[in-house]
């Protein structure tokens, strides 16, 4: 294959609704663009995957994808949660799915309270799961939020996928625990350093919230230790406008990297830009998009990845 085919020359935008009908919001959409910047919606935004067919209880909410390492395959994980249905109280696990070309896609979720009674049969939420492929072990690692019913920590748990992604290799650990809690991790690796950004927040001497927003901490490792920093990175910190769901990723063919986050209590989406992951620019930005995104993520694709989806799911599909 010559260079220019694998080179990336658009985005894809995997995110579940926030408007329209309640019954079919939680469920997995994809969205292109050739800047990352102005987006449209791909099968007139609804559903490319029901979400009744690929979870346990019904809906998926923060959908992640991830590139393979090898640069061909494809990898999703989500929540498996369908709030308007059953509530916030509980859900039991994670969606995984994965593909060699963007759109047939192998599905399978996890129940954690049934696959590991003993440590998770306790469980009361296991959010916003991501992937990362763990160089120093030629394996993808899965990390998400957990909460149990008797206990108000919000802690990161991890484990390595299994060879076809269809479940753990063995029993999740505590990856990384924010001294006031945290959600929606999201790690990236530049010049030898994990960031991981999350929301994260300040309490009190009485453990009373008084601040959240989006932080980040470091490692040099996958394992750890992660070292946590109290700075906040998005512009609202200091206001009443909460946000959540960051998600970091590289412009193509740049040095770039866009911050960008939910404001899920004013139905926007915006960002803000690095390029060395510790700064961003003060003032956000706005994307230009025909859909109403909720805590989703952003990869780049090459011009014949483009066409397929185009294909697939474009507004000119035949």
């Amino acid at each position: 294959m010559a260079d220019d085919e694998n080179r990336y020359e658009a985005y894809l935008f995997a995110y579940f609704e926030g408007t329209g009908d309640p019954n079919e919001r939680e469920q997995l959409r994809f969205a292109i663009s050739n800047d990352a910047i102005n987006w449209t919606a791909l099968n007139d935004n609804k559903p490319i995957l029901p979400s009744a067919e690929i979870s346990s209880t019904g809906g998926i909410r923060d959908p992640h994808i991830l590139r393979g390492d090898d640069g061909k395959s494809f990898f999703m994980v989500a929540t498996d949660m369908f709030t308007f249905k059953n509530g916030w109280d509980h859900n039991p696990g994670i969606v995984l799915l994965n593909s060699k070309n963007l759109i047939d896609w192998d599905h399978s979720f996890i129940d954690l309270t049934e696959a590991y009674p003993e440590k998770f049969g306790n469980v009361k939420w296991v959010w916003a799961p991501q992937t990362i492929f763990d160089s120093e072990e030629g394996k993808y690692l899965i990390y998400f939020t957990v909460r149990f019913n008797d206990d108000l920590n919000l802690d990161f748990y991890c484990a390595y996928a299994n060879d076809d992604f269809s479940g753990f290799e063995n029993e999740p650990r505590l990856m990384f625990s924010p001294k006031y809690g945290a959600i929606d991790g999201d790690i990236i690796f530049k010049d030898g350093i994990y960031h991981m950004f999350f929301k994260g927040n300040t309490k009190d001497e009485k453990g009373v919230e008084f601040k959240n927003g989006i932080r980040q901490a470091t490692s040099k490792s996958l394992k750890g230790p992660w070292t946590e920093d109290f700075t906040y990175l998005d512009a609202y910190a200091d206001s009443s406008i909460v946000v959540e769901g960051s998600s970091v990723f590289k412009f193509n063919n740049s040095d770039e990297y866009i911050l960008m986050y939910d404001l899920y209590s004013s139905g926007k989406y915006e960002f803000q830009r690095s390029t060395d992951l510790y700064k961003f620019t003060a003032e956000p930005e706005s994307f230009t998009k025909n859909f109403f995104p909720r805590h989703g993520s952003v990869i780049g694709i090459t011009k014949k990845e483009l066409d397929r989806l185009n294909e697939k799911w474009g507004n000119n599909r035949k």
